[in-house]
């Protein structure tokens, strides 16, 4: 346990006014780095022009999470900015992504959508769709990451209804609006015991406390996306996509990584990553075999993205074993759908029953062999819970 000096000493960084002046700075930098790209798009023209207009705030929005040494501001804002933010400024740069649209948005709207992970729907009202689209949608979902094999095999692919209707099936979300409250109401419940429970960490295996640390990081992502897309929906009145899409009922690493986990990542490495090489990989391997090439460098770029957060987190060397991970899933993802095509090819397909454990089983296993090892080894879980009492005796003090 870490000693109370220390503690003491991190209380004193994040609300002694240094970690919460950062916070500060780094946003004002961030909203004034996003006026200027927002111009940008209306002067300089797509392409390499506006690339090279929205290189520098690229490399600005990679220096700035280093000004955090608390791994929840500093990680939260690194992910949303480091990443996010700087793959959709640079699908801007040549038209393409949330952050472009005709006509064009407003100075608001791109702020939000640049540095928050939400996605707006633009669709018709649900009112204007009538039944027979909704159920047609049902059986030809819109291809929600780089991992669309599945609908690339699907001869009916000529038939599909246009953009605007593909996209239909997230409408449905508006009328289960009510039950979302509930739900994250529920988790974080869950998340308070989990982390209760920490306090009898040395009375648990190692491999049970594993899979609390996996729970943990689902509860706690879902959570915080949940909170800003909820934030974000109420201040800008659009219907956002979800964020994530009950991932522990996956049925495979396709169905994990593609239409699951982390939606909002999923698209914008589809856009940013996996569109440009499948487009590539057609003209060398042909229409069949490109999705393969492409979901293994989409992965490359995921790895290396991974590995980049977790360096704002630890501020240590890399070890690459993060990068490894998702290198072996990628691998592992392209020998399935191999599987898929040639095979299988629906010929046999196992039951939810067996393939959802089995998908389960794989990621949990070669999670505790390759993801959180590093994390360890340099005392994330152990900072996480720190600023956990750090933040509860600070809300105690705010008592009245």
């Amino acid at each position: 346990m870490v000693k109370d000096g220390k503690i003491n000493n991190r209380r004193k960084k994040i609300i002694g006014g240094c970690e919460m002046n950062n916070f500060i700075n780094v946003w004002l930098s961030v909203f004034i780095s996003l006026c200027y790209c927002y111009y940008i798009g209306k002067f300089v023209p797509r392409g390499i022009p506006r690339l090279f207009g929205v290189l520098p705030i690229v490399c600005l929005f990679l220096l700035l999470p280093l000004n955090f040494s608390s791994i929840h501001l500093g990680g939260t804002f690194a992910f949303f900015i480091a990443w996010l933010a700087n793959f959709k400024l640079l699908l801007f740069a040549f038209g393409k992504g949330p952050l472009s649209s005709n006509p064009s948005i407003s100075l608001g709207h791109f702020i939000a959508f640049a540095c928050l992970p939400i996605k707006i729907q633009q669709n018709p009202p649900l009112d204007s769709l009538d039944k027979s689209q909704n159920t047609q949608n049902k059986s030809n979902p819109s291809p929600k990451s780089y991992s669309v094999a599945p609908n690339k095999e699907n001869p009916p692919e000529k038939t599909r209804p246009s953009r605007p209707i593909k996209e239909n099936p997230v409408l449905k979300r508006p009328r289960k609006g009510h039950k979302w409250p509930l739900n994250i109401t529920i988790k974080s419940i869950l998340l308070a015991m989990l982390i209760q429970l920490y306090d009898y960490s040395d009375k648990f295996h190692p491999w049970a406390m594993l899979c609390l640390y996996c729970i943990h990081i689902y509860l706690w992502l879902e959570i915080t996306l949940a909170l800003v897309a909820a934030l974000a929906r109420a201040m800008l009145r659009l219907e956002l996509e979800p964020q994530f899409n009950a991932p522990y009922l996956s049925t495979s690493l396709q169905d994990f990584w593609g239409k699951r986990w982390n939606i909002m990542v999923t698209s914008i490495l589809r856009q940013a990553v996996y569109e440009p090489f499948l487009n590539i990989a057609t003209h060398v391997v042909g229409h069949k075999w490109a999705p393969l090439p492409a979901i293994l460098v989409t992965f490359v770029v995921s790895a290396l993205m991974h590995e980049l957060m977790f360096y704002y987190l630890s501020h240590v060397k890399p070890t690459w074993e993060i990068t490894w991970f998702f290198l072996f899933h990628g691998v592992c993802l392209v020998v399935e759908i191999y599987l898929k095509k040639v095979v299988l090819y629906q010929k046999v397909r196992l039951p939810r029953l067996i393939s959802g454990p089995l998908a389960l089983g794989f990621l949990l296993v070669t999670g505790f062999w390759m993801f959180f090892p590093p994390l360890l080894r340099f005392k994330v879980d152990v900072r996480v819970l720190e600023e956990y009492t750090i933040f509860k005796d600070i809300f105690q003090a705010l008592k009245f």
